[in-house]
C-alpha cells in the first residue's frame, strides 16, 4: 500500500482542519490506520488510530476530545478531523498503515508511512 496525506495548512487557534490520507491498492480494508505528528525538534508521536473495520479507535491524551479519526474503506481513505486547534498542535502530520492494530499505534513498528502534511496553528 502507498499513502498520500493532504489537507494541512495554516489555521488560527480554535479553528479546524480535516486531514485526509488516500491509499493506493485494493487492500486498504486489511490495514489498521494511524495518524502521527512530529513537531520541530521533537520525536514523532502517536495521535490517533483506527481499526480495519473502523469499530475501534484510540487517541493520545493530548488530542482526545478534539480530534476524530475515521475511515471510508470504499474510498480507500482515512481522515483526521481536528477541532479546537492549539498552537501546540503545530507539526507535520503523517499517516501510517499496519495490518496489526496493536502495531499501528507505535512509531517503532514496521508500518507503511505516507509523506507528511504540515499543520500550523497560529495563536
Amino acid at each position: 500500500v502507498q499513502l498520500q496525506a493532504s489537507g494541512g495548512g495554516l489555521v488560527q487557534a480554535g479553528g479546524s482542519l480535516r486531514l485526509s490520507c488516500a491509499a493506493s491498492g485494493r487492500t486498504f480494508s486489511t490495514y489498521a490506520m494511524g495518524w502521527f505528528r512530529q513537531a520541530p525538534g521533537k520525536d514523532r508521536e502517536f495521535a490517533a488510530a483506527i481499526s480495519r473495520s473502523g469499530t475501534q479507535t484510540d487517541y493520545a491524551d493530548s488530542v482526545k476530545g478534539r480530534f476524530t479519526i475515521s475511515r471510508d474503506n470504499a474510498k480507500n481513505t482515512v481522515y483526521l478531523q481536528m477541532n479546537s486547534l492549539k498552537s501546540e498542535d503545530t507539526a507535520v502530520y503523517y499517516c501510517a498503515a499496519n495490518p496489526i492494530y496493536a502495531a499501528v499505534i507505535k512509531t517503532e513498528s514496521r508500518s507503511v508511512w505516507g509523506q507528511g502534511t504540515q499543520v500550523t496553528v497560529s495563536s
